[in-house]
């Protein structure tokens, strides 16, 4: 069941040394590919990174929160055109949920770095850099950057008793079920 997929996914920062398979990059591809857009206008590009130069060089996008990538087997790179949908964001962050969620069932471990809205340094944001690094076409914006493989651990799923139940009204803001 799907509420059992959303129980056990975690964002994994640690991989084992082991690539991951073609048939399941290709079903990661297909995930994102599938996933809605606003009036089907799918404002996304992916690219799709294994080697390890690259994602060295990708973990040094932002002073904190990438660095794991350097160790990841695989990162799928998510981006928008800001010129297709005035939702861009909206949609290339449901593309994003969607491929941590198909690789948390597919076995893999993922964790999303986002890079919209952070700094490379003081002159370049995050998205800038890694557009540079890529060889992105102007006007294409990174968004966030999905690092991939196999948990070389994997934690317990949150508790039930974690979940900010608090924070949902019924029927008007600040009512509680009765």
């Amino acid at each position: 069941m799907f509420i059992d997929l959303l129980r056990s996914r975690r964002s994994i920062r640690q991989y084992k040394d082991k690539p991951v398979e073609k048939e399941k990059i290709d079903l990661l591809i297909e995930a994102a590919l599938r996933a809605p857009s606003s009036r089907g206008f799918n404002p996304w590009e992916f690219v799709v990174i294994d080697e390890p130069e690259i994602l060295a060089a990708l973990s040094r996008t932002k002073p904190h929160g990438a660095s794991f990538l350097a160790k990841a087997p695989l990162a799928i790179v998510v981006c928008g055109d800001p010129e297709k949908s005035d939702v861009w964001v909206e949609d290339v962050s449901i593309a994003t949920i969607i491929l941590h969620l198909a690789a948390t069932d597919l076995g893999l471990g993922s964790c999303w770095i986002q890079l919209r809205k952070r700094n490379y340094d003081e002159r370049t944001t995050a998205g800038q850099h890694a557009a540079h690094l890529l060889g992105l076409p102007n006007g294409l914006e990174v968004s966030a950057i999905m690092a991939v493989g196999y948990p070389d651990r994997q934690p317990s799923p949150h508790p039930e008793s974690a979940l900010q139940r608090d924070k949902v009204s019924f029927n008007r803001y600040g009512r509680k079920r009765s």
